[in-house]
Protein backbone atom coordinates (compact mmCIF):
# COMPACT_ATOMS: atom_id res chain seq x y z
CA UNK A 1 0.00 0.00 0.00
CA UNK A 2 1.49 3.58 -1.20
CA UNK A 3 1.52 6.42 1.44
CA UNK A 4 -0.62 9.48 0.99
CA UNK A 5 1.43 12.82 1.06
CA UNK A 6 0.72 13.56 4.92
CA UNK A 7 2.13 9.95 5.98
CA UNK A 8 -1.25 8.36 5.82
CA UNK A 9 -1.72 4.85 3.95
CA UNK A 10 -3.65 4.49 0.98
CA UNK A 11 -6.66 3.43 2.57
CA UNK A 12 -6.72 6.75 4.97
CA UNK A 13 -5.71 5.00 7.90
CA UNK A 14 -2.79 6.21 9.88
CA UNK A 15 -0.07 3.55 10.43
CA UNK A 16 -1.26 2.72 13.69
CA UNK A 17 -4.94 1.60 12.94
CA UNK A 18 -7.38 0.86 10.32
CA UNK A 19 -9.62 3.76 8.84
CA UNK A 20 -13.16 2.46 10.43
CA UNK A 21 -10.93 2.37 14.02
CA UNK A 22 -9.51 6.29 12.92
CA UNK A 23 -13.11 7.29 12.12
CA UNK A 24 -13.96 5.92 15.11
CA UNK A 25 -11.62 7.70 17.74
CA UNK A 26 -12.34 11.17 15.76
CA UNK A 27 -15.87 10.98 16.05
CA UNK A 28 -15.54 9.91 19.70
CA UNK A 29 -13.03 12.70 20.71
CA UNK A 30 -15.15 14.97 18.69
CA UNK A 31 -17.86 14.33 20.87
CA UNK A 32 -16.28 14.85 24.19
CA UNK A 33 -15.10 18.13 22.59
CA UNK A 34 -18.16 19.05 22.02
CA UNK A 35 -19.97 17.73 25.15
CA UNK A 36 -17.62 20.40 26.18
CA UNK A 37 -18.52 22.84 24.40
CA UNK A 38 -16.74 23.02 21.14
CA UNK A 39 -19.05 23.59 18.23
CA UNK A 40 -19.20 20.31 16.70
CA UNK A 41 -18.08 20.20 13.34
CA UNK A 42 -14.78 22.12 14.75
CA UNK A 43 -14.06 19.66 17.09
CA UNK A 44 -14.19 17.04 13.73
CA UNK A 45 -11.77 19.07 12.34
CA UNK A 46 -9.77 18.93 15.65
CA UNK A 47 -9.72 15.40 16.17
CA UNK A 48 -9.00 14.45 12.15
CA UNK A 49 -6.04 16.78 12.21
CA UNK A 50 -5.02 15.22 16.30
CA UNK A 51 -5.31 11.61 14.25
CA UNK A 52 -3.56 12.22 11.41
CA UNK A 53 0.62 11.52 11.00
CA UNK A 54 1.80 14.92 10.12
CA UNK A 55 -1.06 16.87 11.88
CA UNK A 56 -1.57 18.58 8.71
CA UNK A 57 -4.85 18.32 6.27
CA UNK A 58 -5.67 20.36 3.24
CA UNK A 59 -9.13 21.48 3.15
CA UNK A 60 -10.30 18.63 0.52
CA UNK A 61 -8.52 15.95 2.70
CA UNK A 62 -10.15 17.05 5.64
CA UNK A 63 -13.97 17.18 4.01
CA UNK A 64 -13.35 14.07 2.23
CA UNK A 65 -12.46 12.07 5.67
CA UNK A 66 -14.97 13.42 7.46
CA UNK A 67 -17.68 13.41 4.94
CA UNK A 68 -18.31 17.07 4.92
CA UNK A 69 -19.05 19.79 2.23
CA UNK A 70 -15.67 22.44 1.97
CA UNK A 71 -18.41 25.20 3.51
CA UNK A 72 -18.21 23.14 6.65
CA UNK A 73 -14.79 22.81 6.60
CA UNK A 74 -13.83 26.24 6.24
CA UNK A 75 -16.37 27.38 8.82
CA UNK A 76 -14.88 25.30 11.19
CA UNK A 77 -11.08 25.91 10.09
CA UNK A 78 -11.90 29.63 11.06
CA UNK A 79 -13.42 28.68 14.30
CA UNK A 80 -9.78 26.87 15.23
CA UNK A 81 -7.87 29.29 13.59
CA UNK A 82 -9.88 32.09 15.41
CA UNK A 83 -8.83 30.10 18.81
CA UNK A 84 -5.21 29.84 18.43
CA UNK A 85 -5.61 25.92 17.79
CA UNK A 86 -4.70 25.51 14.41
CA UNK A 87 -2.93 27.72 11.35
CA UNK A 88 -2.84 28.23 7.69
CA UNK A 89 0.39 27.44 5.71
CA UNK A 90 0.89 26.83 2.22
CA UNK A 91 3.41 24.97 0.64
CA UNK A 92 5.61 25.98 -2.00
CA UNK A 93 4.71 26.28 -5.65
CA UNK A 94 1.04 24.99 -4.45
CA UNK A 95 -2.13 27.02 -4.25
CA UNK A 96 -3.49 24.88 -1.63
CA UNK A 97 -3.79 25.95 2.29
CA UNK A 98 -3.17 23.13 4.71
CA UNK A 99 -4.46 23.33 8.32
CA UNK A 100 -1.67 22.49 10.83
CA UNK A 101 -2.35 21.50 14.52
CA UNK A 102 0.31 24.03 16.55
CA UNK A 103 3.86 22.36 17.48
CA UNK A 104 2.83 22.58 21.26
CA UNK A 105 -0.85 22.65 20.47
CA UNK A 106 -1.79 22.23 24.28
CA UNK A 107 -0.06 24.63 25.68
CA UNK A 108 -0.68 27.37 23.27
CA UNK A 109 -4.38 26.54 24.10
CA UNK A 110 -3.83 26.87 27.59
CA UNK A 111 -1.13 30.21 27.27
CA UNK A 112 -3.95 31.74 25.28
CA UNK A 113 -6.53 31.10 27.59
CA UNK A 114 -4.09 31.92 30.43
CA UNK A 115 -3.93 35.78 28.96
CA UNK A 116 -8.38 35.28 28.97
CA UNK A 117 -7.53 34.38 32.17
CA UNK A 118 -6.16 37.60 33.31
CA UNK A 119 -8.55 40.09 31.05
CA UNK A 120 -11.24 38.42 32.69
CA UNK A 121 -10.02 39.13 36.42
CA UNK A 122 -9.25 42.70 35.85
CA UNK A 123 -12.89 43.16 34.32
CA UNK A 124 -14.14 41.22 37.21
CA UNK A 125 -12.13 43.97 39.74
CA UNK A 126 -13.73 46.87 38.01
CA UNK A 127 -17.09 45.28 38.17
CA UNK A 128 -16.40 44.97 41.96
CA UNK A 129 -15.30 48.80 42.27
CA UNK A 130 -19.06 49.50 40.38
CA UNK A 131 -21.22 47.92 42.76
CA UNK A 132 -19.45 48.37 45.83
CA UNK A 133 -16.99 46.13 47.71
CA UNK A 134 -19.53 45.47 50.45
CA UNK A 135 -22.65 44.41 48.58
CA UNK A 136 -23.52 41.17 48.19
CA UNK A 137 -22.87 41.01 44.48
CA UNK A 138 -19.61 43.03 44.68
CA UNK A 139 -18.36 40.13 47.15
CA UNK A 140 -19.12 37.35 44.56
CA UNK A 141 -17.40 38.82 41.94
CA UNK A 142 -14.37 39.60 44.27
CA UNK A 143 -14.47 36.07 45.03
CA UNK A 144 -14.71 35.08 41.44
CA UNK A 145 -11.46 37.49 40.44
CA UNK A 146 -9.40 36.05 43.47
CA UNK A 147 -9.92 32.59 41.87
CA UNK A 148 -9.22 33.86 38.09
CA UNK A 149 -6.25 35.09 39.79
CA UNK A 150 -5.19 31.83 41.59
CA UNK A 151 -6.09 30.02 38.49
CA UNK A 152 -3.86 32.35 36.39
CA UNK A 153 -1.10 31.80 39.07
CA UNK A 154 -1.39 28.09 39.29
CA UNK A 155 -1.31 27.74 35.00
CA UNK A 156 1.37 29.16 34.81
CA UNK A 157 3.00 26.88 37.15
CA UNK A 158 1.27 23.67 35.62
CA UNK A 159 2.58 25.15 32.52
CA UNK A 160 6.43 24.93 33.27
CA UNK A 161 6.03 21.83 35.31
CA UNK A 162 4.51 20.61 31.61
CA UNK A 163 7.26 21.48 29.78
CA UNK A 164 9.66 19.69 32.26
CA UNK A 165 7.88 16.39 32.20
CA UNK A 166 7.19 16.36 28.47
CA UNK A 167 10.77 15.90 28.17
CA UNK A 168 10.84 12.47 30.03
CA UNK A 169 8.47 11.07 28.03
CA UNK A 170 10.14 8.49 25.73
CA UNK A 171 7.96 9.97 22.52
CA UNK A 172 9.59 10.54 19.36
CA UNK A 173 7.54 13.73 18.63
CA UNK A 174 9.93 15.55 16.17
CA UNK A 175 11.58 19.00 16.80
CA UNK A 176 9.72 21.51 19.03
CA UNK A 177 9.86 25.08 18.12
Amino acid sequence: MSATKDGDSGTGAGRDGDQAAVSRFVERFAAEMTEAGMQRMASRVFASLLASDESALTSAELSERLQISPAAVSGAVRYLTQAGMVGREREPGSRRDRYRLHNDLWFETFTRRDQLLARWEKVLRDGVESLGPDSPAGLRIAETAAFMQFLDSELKGLMTRWHAHRETLDLDLGPRT
